[in-house]
């Protein structure tokens, strides 16, 4: 099975795109048409990544159909829109631990994916402090099933915020 790993698509096309430019403009121009497009090209996205979060979640549901995993997880089942940078970072921390109950490489693989593409997109809502908001410690905990069905409800929040 071969994992897609969206947050390591490759840019080659930018760089096509500056050899070619670079090609024809061999001039001080060209030459800065290069850099910048070399340099672009090894910039992390920005755009929301949260349709590939529900796609390594999908994922990581079916790999775990696979096998047994008895965990219970810190889960935010009831998530305030006020609160929902808050949750999702519980959530994130809550992944590391599915990751190693797992002991499975795929899914190790998965949930290393979801959260670097998860942590991308949350760092566009920059540092928000949210207060009055529960810490993870005192969310109640759920199985692996419901964790990640309250996970997929927190992720749609972000894709369709209201």
């Amino acid at each position: 099975m071969r994992i897609s790993k969206p947050h390591l698509r490759s840019p080659s096309i930018q760089c096509y795109l500056c050899l070619l430019l670079n090609s024809h403009f061999l001039t001080e121009a060209g030459i800065h048409v290069f850099i910048l497009g070399c340099v672009s090209a090894g910039l992390p996205r920005t755009e929301a990544n949260w349709c590939d979060v529900i796609q390594d979640l999908k994922t990581i549901q079916q790999l775990i159909q696979a096998i047994h995993i008895d965990a219970t997880l810190y889960t935010e089942s009831d998530v305030h829109p006020k609160c929902k940078v808050t949750a999702m970072r519980c959530f994130l921390l809550e992944f590391q631990v599915i990751s190693h109950e797992s002991r499975n490489v795929n899914i190790s693989e998965t949930v290393r994916n979801l959260i670097i593409l998860a942590n991308s997109s949350l760092s566009s809502n920059g540092n928000i402090t949210e207060s009055g908001c529960r810490e993870c410690e005192e969310l109640e905990e759920k199985n692996i099933n419901e964790f990640l069905q309250s996970f997929e409800h927190i992720v749609q929040m972000f894709i369709n915020p209201s």
